[in-house]
């Protein structure tokens, strides 16, 4: 029934222009973040989880950058020890001429002298970020050196795994140098001691320790003693070599782990995209049909709004 008071197709024309114009605004807001579900409004339970993801996402960078840190850690590392066996390897080849009855011992050592020099100089140099893996200046370097390796989700509780890389070795510890007391490889007397050599050799000293027998050439030096040098080198070229294969393994370790962080990462990524990104082609056409329908709602409202002058035509 026709009414002044209330025009009903009005009304109910109206209501569904808000209602097109809602899902217009709400389109338009996808459209313009390429999200779906931008406020927890708009999905709850996948705003949750695509939040939570987004946060796993940032430690499993900062998990990566850690392990960058280490790589570069290690990689100091190995280049130390690399440089320091071949020095050791030439101190090795000095004393094996000086075996020769006819050679100058004296000139050797000096020789012997500058290559030490060296190894201090490498070791002491293969330092990054303030840690230095070749140097022991304390019993606090002995610990085990630790690097993020990963980081873990398990319902609502989180955890960091770690790569370890030993310091210590059957005579020791796999430092190079030890300032302060007989361990370090090449300041340690227990490769004379597993040998029975008569002089428990070290190829040099710690600063704060020099209680044992450095390998020194004098003119005295017996052939024996120079036999003995050669076995001990021998024994802490092993010990390096041994290190070194240690570095070289968690390298290659911090490497693949890096490869898989990143592949995981950008599995977290495609997962979220999943969960709250827009379909911008759906979109788009949707965006299209209800401007149609919102200019048709409009027109709608415009008619129903005519129905009160139909009505006064009736009592002119």
């Amino acid at each position: 029934m026709p009414s002044l008071l209330t025009n009903t197709a009005a009304i109910s024309a109206l209501a569904n222009l808000r209602q097109i114009s809602h899902e217009l605004g709400i389109n338009q807001r996808q459209v313009s973040s390429g999200l779906r579900v931008q406020q927890a409004s708009d999905d709850a339970a996948y705003w949750s989880i695509g939040t939570t993801m987004r946060s796993d996402n940032q430690a499993l960078a900062a998990v990566e950058d850690a392990l960058g840190l280490g790589a570069a850690a290690i990689d100091t590392a190995y280049a130390g020890m690399s440089s320091a066996i071949e020095v050791v390897q030439e101190i090795k080849a000095k004393l094996v001429t000086a075996r020769e009855e006819s050679v100058d011992k004296l000139k050797i050592n000096e020789e012997l002298d500058q290559l030490k020099e060296q190894i201090y100089s490498i070791v002491e140099s293969a330092s990054f970020s303030g840690q230095n893996w070749l140097h022991r200046i304390d019993a606090a370097d002995d610990a085990d050196k630790q690097i993020v390796g990963s980081f873990t989700r398990s319902g609502s509780s989180v955890s960091l795994q770690k790569l370890s890389y030993g310091m210590s070795n059957q005579w020791g510890t796999n430092h190079l140098i030890d300032e302060n007391y007989h361990n370090g490889i090449l300041t340690n007397v227990e490769f004379a001691r597993d040998l029975g050599t008569a002089t428990e050799w070290v190829l040099l000293s710690g600063k704060n320790h020099d209680i044992h027998e450095d390998m020194i050439l004098t003119a005295d030096t017996s052939a024996q003693d120079i036999d003995e040098m050669v076995s001990v080198l021998e024994m802490m070229l092993g010990a390096m070599a041994d290190a070194g294969a240690k570095l070289g393994a968690i390298s290659q370790r911090i490497e693949m782990q890096t490869e898989f962080v990143q592949v995981l990462q950008d599995a977290v990524d495609r997962g979220i995209g999943r969960l709250v990104d827009a379909d911008l082609q759906e979109a788009a056409t949707r965006s299209k049909a209800l401007e149609v329908q919102q200019q048709l709602a409009t027109q709608s409202l415009s008619i129903a709004n005519s129905e009160p002058d139909i009505l006064l035509r009736l009592f002119q």
